[in-house]
């Protein structure tokens, strides 16, 4: 039976909380997309005057659909070429999804994106759909089809799996455009001990080029190690300026809720750096530079009045 305008009207009342559900749990704004696509051509597929409650329909369909993009993305990562990070998301976005409560943002963070990497597809889950959404245990198991009990169990596993052993800072987005000016000007001043100052001790600097662009495989680390990097990255080099296509317009911004660095060449994004920041300084600078996941960005970027750039590179 084709759907009611009604019906179609339920759906897209929920595309916006599943596109967010989809992306904390893929890591990845097109495979989010294609996962929500699918679950409306399951939703048009389905007997829907027997559909009870349809927001909890849908979110079981889409849960199980991302749960089987998760088991085959492992296998894929495991041939990625280079380290492997999520796709950022800027200021703004509607797939980063809720932000009203401290666990939603922190569950949107890069940091933590970066981090789910280590939970299994049921873990991240689990957590997403109760830290981030605020289900009850009792519906997270009927969606993933397993006691409540385990599913109180799996949450308190995947907790401890993402949990820092630091406070993370709660910054709005006027402390983090600072953050990010004070970041740069201390790289454009050359020096060294200026980055240092803002780091942690432990810091470490990692990226993603996806085999599109240089990457170090192996993160930087520690203060020291991590400054020299960011300093030799920010100056300008027509090595660099004819791997990206052109010089590069360098912002202050936020993505993901946390302080970013926004690379520009000709409107086009060329790479997101994510500052992760704690009570005691920046503790990691997480690069994602492969154009496949930068796409996204760069059209929201162009629908962004977003100022004059701090450096040119």
């Amino acid at each position: 039976m084709p759907l009611t305008g009604t019906d179609v009207d339920r759906f897209e009342l929920a595309r916006p909380r599943l596109q967010a559900i989809a992306y904390r749990l893929l890591g990845s704004a097109d495979e989010a997309q294609d996962v929500v696509q699918e679950t409306f051509l399951r939703w048009q597929a389905a007997d829907v005057a027997r559909v009870e409650v349809p927001e909890a329909w849908l979110t079981k369909v889409l849960t199980n659909l991302c749960l089987n993009q998760l088991t085959s993305a492992r296998a894929r990562r495991e041939t990625y070429v280079g380290r492997w990070l999520p796709e950022p998301l800027l200021a703004g976005d509607v797939m980063l999804g809720p932000a009203d409560t401290a666990e939603q943002r922190e569950s949107v963070s890069y940091a933590v994106l970066t981090l789910m990497e280590r939970l299994s597809p049921n873990e991240r889950a689990v957590y997403v759909l109760r830290e981030a959404f605020d289900y009850p245990h009792r519906e997270i198991a009927e969606i993933l089809d397993i006691t409540e009990a385990a599913c109180q169990q799996i949450f308190h596993r995947a907790k401890k799996h993402v949990a820092y052993g630091r406070t993370r800072s709660e910054i709005d987005e006027a402390a983090a455009h600072r953050i990010v000016e004070e970041f740069l000007a201390a790289a454009a001043s050359g020096r060294t001990d200026e980055l240092v100052r803002l780091l942690t001790k432990d810091a470490v600097s990692v990226g993603d080029g996806g085999g599109r662009v240089p990457a170090r495989t192996r993160a930087f680390e520690g203060a020291v190690a991590v400054a020299k990097f960011v300093r030799a990255l920010f100056e300008p080099a027509e090595a660099k300026r004819a791997i990206v296509g052109g010089s590069s317009e360098i912002y202050a911004w936020v993505a993901n809720g946390e302080p970013a660095v926004v690379a520009v060449v000709d409107g086009r994004v060329v790479a997101i750096m994510c500052l992760e920041v704690t009570a005691e300084g920046i503790t990691a600078c997480r690069t994602q530079a492969n154009p496949d996941k930068l796409e996204r960005a760069t059209e929201q970027w162009a629908a962004t009045d977003h100022g004059k750039p701090l450096l040119t590179v």
